[in-house]
Order: structure tokens, then C-alpha cells, then sequence
């Protein structure tokens, strides 16, 4: 017995010798992410928020309202660069009757680095043909490209609700042709993506303040754009506020929300939007969706010790269903 049993830690040893030596062996790296989707509960809905991507945005350059210099401090303290790998959030909710998604991300339109929408998507569990209605906080390329996929409309059942103030003032040729060139960029982008839905018959705009389904309404943030939208979503007491671009960069604008963007229509407004929306969630304790803060844009805010800004609270993260 004794022998058979040296025996056996010999052979044991020889056995964790050759799978140690295996295992040394350098593996290729994989450089990719599991797929973008985190699910929530609100109430009886079920929200999920879909990552599109991520793109490098040059921030330092882009962030205005405030000296280059704090912005530098700002981002540095957030352990950012100046160039800031920016999340490009959308969300889907399920209310149990309807399946609505709040944004659809840039496609093509944004560079190589997004349009992960649709994958993402299929990943959570659904297909684009389940989608009942489509809502658009904003027409900029990086909310609205993800409504075509190629030349084929991405979603072919869903209804498109933006607010007239935004589809007038983005799909019109007179406002195209009297933009900065820069700018042009911005109103062809909407054109191609909103388009092929008002020509299917798809489009119905809302104006300011309207309940869509139950349980989802628009509230207006003019300012970033001239029909900015929120929505608000409710559900047995519960509540989720998605707030489109109401603001981009945590490290910075909740801090400061006097801190504005370069992709401001109107810097004024968007920063009197801002701060009206924090200064309501922050008393009312709402959870809140960004679709710019990292995967999955959600958390909570609350007022700064100082009382001169606010503190962002990521959602703790959790594998419960």
C-alpha cells in the first residue's frame, strides 16, 4: 500500500509538472468586450441598456463655459485624458405591451468604433422587428444612425417619435444650406437616417410635453438642440429619467454644471436644462440614464457636501433577475 501510494504522488507530481509547463505558455490576447447590454427593473418594466460603443472624443477641445485649465484639472481627477473614450448609450424598455428603444445609437455615422446597437440587441434577447416604437431624445449622427442598418430601415416595425422642434429644424434644407460647413455633417446625417421613416409613413412627431404609451412620457431640455427630450419612465412608484445629452462628461459637468459643449445648439439653454434636471433629481432621488457616461449610463445624483455641484452614484452593479 505504501509503495502504491508513492507511486500514485509520483505520477501526480510528473502530471502537475506537465500541465504547470503547459500552462506557462503565452495565450493571444482577445482585445474584446462581452456584449453591451445591462438589465434593470422599474417597476413592472424592463429596461436594458444597450452600448453602442465607445468613441474618442477630444474633450478638452470640445468642453466650454470654463478655462482650459480647470477642464485639464477636472478630467485629471476623474483619471481621464484629454481625450476621453466617450460611452454611446441607448435604452430599451419593455412596459409588458409595448417594446420602445430611446435612441439608436450612431450606425456608421460616428466612426468604425460604434454601431454595436443592433448586435447588442440580438444579444440582450430581442430582435430590431420586436421593436414597437422608437423615441429620439436628439437627431445628432451618434442618437439617430442606428435607425437604418445599410439602406434598409433597422427597425421595420416601429412608429419614430422626435419632437417637431427637432425635425424641423434638422431635416430642413433651407437651415442645412445656412449652416457653418462644419455643421452640414450633422443635417445630412439626420436627413439619411430620419428620412426613409417619414417616406414609409412612420414618422409622427410630438410637440413638448406628451405621454407616448403608458408609463413613458417626453419632457422637454431644449437647448443642446432646439427639440431636446427627456423621457421619463414609470412604473409602480418607480422611475427612470433618460436624459439623452443633457451632459457628457461626469469627470467635469457634475462638478460644474455651468460647463458646456461645443455640440450645443444653444449653450445658454442646454446649461439652464442641466441644471434644472440635476437639481430635481437630485431631490427626488430618480434613477437617471446618460448616454454618455460609461456602460450602462445608469445611476443616481445627489447634491455636492459644498453645495456648489453634484455627485454622480453609479447603479450598484447587480446578477439578480
Amino acid at each position: 500500500m505504501h509503495r502504491s501510494l508513492s507511486t500514485f504522488a509520483l505520477a501526480a507530481f510528473l502530471a502537475c509538472s506537465a500541465v504547470s509547463t503547459t500552462a506557462t505558455a503565452a495565450a493571444p490576447m482577445v482585445k474584446t468586450q462581452a456584449p453591451g447590454y445591462y438589465r434593470v427593473m422599474v417597476g413592472d418594466f424592463e429596461v436594458t441598456a444597450i452600448s453602442d460603443g465607445t468613441v474618442k472624443l477630444p474633450m478638452l477641445k470640445l468642453l466650454t463655459n470654463a478655462k482650459p485649465k480647470d477642464l485639464a484639472a477636472a478630467l485629471k481627477a476623474g483619471f481621464l485624458k484629454e481625450t476621453v473614450e466617450t460611452s454611446v448609450n441607448a435604452y430599451l424598455v419593455n412596459t409588458g405591451s409595448k417594446l420602445v428603444l430611446i435612441d439608436t445609437g450612431a450606425a456608421g455615422l460616428f466612426g468604425p468604433t460604434l454601431g454595436n446597437l443592433l448586435a447588442n440587441i440580438k444579444a440582450a434577447g430581442y430582435q430590431p422587428e420586436q421593436v414597437d416604437e422608437i423615441y429620439i431624445t436628439h437627431m445628432h449622427p451618434d442618437h439617430v444612425g442606428g435607425l437604418m442598418s445599410g439602406d434598409a430601415i433597422a427597425f421595420p416595425n416601429a412608429v419614430l417619435r422626435i419632437d417637431k422642434a427637432d425635425t424641423d429644424f434638422w431635416l430642413s434644407m433651407e437651415k442645412m444650406n445656412a449652416a457653418p460647413e462644419g455643421a452640414k455633417g450633422f443635417f445630412q446625417g439626420a436627413m439619411a437616417s430620419v428620412n426613409p421613416y417619414v417616406a414609409a409613413g412612420k414618422l409622427q412627431p410630438f410637440t413638448g410635453g406628451t405621454d407616448l404609451v403608458p408609463g413613458i412620457r417626453s419632457q422637454s431640455t431644449y437647448g443642446h438642440t432646439p427639440g431636446h427630450t427627456a423621457y421619463i419612465v414609470e412604473s409602480k412608484g418607480e422611475r427612470l429619467e433618460l436624459w439623452g445629452d443633457l451632459m457628457h462628461v461626469a469627470a467635469v459637468q457634475f462638478a460644474n454644471p455651468s460647463v458646456t459643449i461645443a455640440f450645443d445648439t444653444d449653450s445658454s439653454a442646454a446649461a439652464v436644462a442641466r441644471k434644472a434636471a440635476y437639481a430635481a433629481a437630485a431631490k427626488s432621488g430618480a434613477l437617471i440614464g446618460l448616454a454618455h457616461v460609461a456602460f450602462p449610463g445608469l445611476g443616481h445624483l445627489r447634491a455636492a457636501a459644498d453645495g456648489k455641484g453634484y455627485v454622480w452614484v453609479p447603479l450598484n452593479y447587480s446578477s439578480l433577475k
